[in-house]
């Protein structure tokens, strides 16, 4: 690792963008510098700072099992990062359950992105068989967030 300055208002602000969006991990990368801070179970974010060829490997095994589901025909994925909600407030229905059929346009879920929440609609009309995500959690951009059959 070259010696390079920690720059510490950038990783508390990185840290901070973590506890705002609920995410486990987030990466800032400049080219020359790449800082990567991550939730695990310890109460402080563990940061790790390595060098621009190093590459995140281990983080592509456990994407194997999302990735099948992401090219089903029916997956409807998320167009953004986010926190998504499965009804409008809490204790409301949720918009949408296993098994309940859809018309094109309805919404089935909200993505609060930068504190606006984000009607996510279906694209297309027909039965809900699986709701791949839960209530309150991060979503990344591309992530199938349900199938519709």
């Amino acid at each position: 690792m070259a010696n390079t300055p920690i720059d510490s208002e950038l990783v508390r602000a990185l840290a901070g963008l973590l506890d705002e969006t609920n995410l486990t991990e987030i990466e800032y990368d400049t080219g020359s510098l790449r800082i990567r801070v991550a939730r695990g179970a310890a109460p402080a974010a563990p940061v790790t700072i390595a060098a621009p060829a190093a590459a995140p490997a281990a983080a592509a095994a456990p994407a194997a099992s999302v990735e099948d589901l992401s090219k089903h025909p029916g997956a409807v994925a998320s167009p953004m990062v986010g926190v998504v909600y499965l009804a409008s407030e809490p204790g409301a229905p949720q918009f949408v359950n296993v098994g309940d059929t859809v018309s094109e346009g309805q919404t089935l879920l909200l993505i609060e992105a930068m504190k606006t929440f984000n009607p996510i609609r279906a694209p297309r009309g027909g039965k809900v068989s699986r709701i791949l995500v839960s209530d309150g959690h991060p979503v990344e951009f591309g992530e199938p967030l349900l199938i519709i059959e």
